[in-house]
């Protein structure tokens, strides 16, 4: 395994982001962990320390942009450096274009392409004066295939897809990931308002895969040596044969 590293986790307080940052804490890297909900990365954070892990945790909402460049700061502050930020946070409330959602839509194209931009803005900085980083970000199997009633949320996975690629092409020095996970047991999706829309999905959550798959991933493209740089995964349950997502 590489050095320990100083990683920072954006939705950290459940699902993927609270599964990574058990994950990679485990294996030796410093997580600094990020969300609305204080209390549930407190505690996280705790038993990660309890467990001879390093956290830490800061609150945070990613649609801040401020908020987003205060905690890269804290963690650069703190320890020095900033290796890697998983851009993780995000929102899923799916529903039929005719339902009108609006206020669903805007708030998805707040935290999933907005919360990943203002992610890559306050760290790119940090990473380019210290001549090495690491930016990963979720996008989904939403990234790759569109499906009725997820149009404005493939949409906003296609765009962190294509963020993330044109970022890889302009840098030298910093690694950039894209994870595209399939159906992950997770909070994602438990804002859905539209009972039809909100019971396809709970269908689907019956293939779906447990967290530290995505975990191990990420940790994997982690821990590559320098000159390894792991573009994009797609993880998917083998159940998933004859599904889009």
């Amino acid at each position: 395994m590489n050095s320990s590293k100083v990683i920072l986790i954006t939705g950290a307080s459940s699902g993927i982001g609270e599964a990574t940052a058990r994950t990679l804490a485990a294996a030796g890297h410093t997580v600094i962990l990020g969300a609305r909900r204080t209390d549930r990365l407190e505690k996280i954070a705790a038993e990660i320390r309890v467990g001879g892990g390093a956290a830490e945790f800061r609150a945070l909402d990613v649609v801040n942009r401020a908020d987003v460049a205060a905690f890269a700061n804290f963690a650069h502050k703190k320890f020095g450096r900033v290796d890697a930020i998983f851009n993780n946070a995000g929102v899923m409330p799916v529903s039929p274009m005719n339902a009108l959602r609006v206020d669903e839509w805007d708030a998805i194209v707040d935290v999933n392409i907005k919360g990943v931009l203002n992610g890559i803005a306050a760290v790119l900085p940090i990473m380019e004066a210290q001549g090495s980083g690491h930016i990963l970000s979720t996008a989904s199997t939403g990234a790759h295939a569109v499906g009725g009633q997820f149009g404005v949320y493939c949409a906003s996975k296609y765009a962190v897809r294509a963020i993330m690629e044109g970022l890889r092409q302009e840098m030298q020095q910093i690694r950039v990931t894209t994870i595209s996970p399939g159906v992950t047991t997770s909070e994602l999706g438990h804002d859905i308002s539209v009972d039809d829309t909100k019971a396809a999905v709970d269908q689907l959550r019956s293939i779906a895969l447990d967290t530290n798959a995505i975990a191990n991933a990420v940790l994997y493209a982690i821990d590559q040596p320098a000159d390894v740089d792991v573009n994009e995964m797609i993880i998917r349950t083998v159940r998933s044969a004859g599904h889009a997502f």
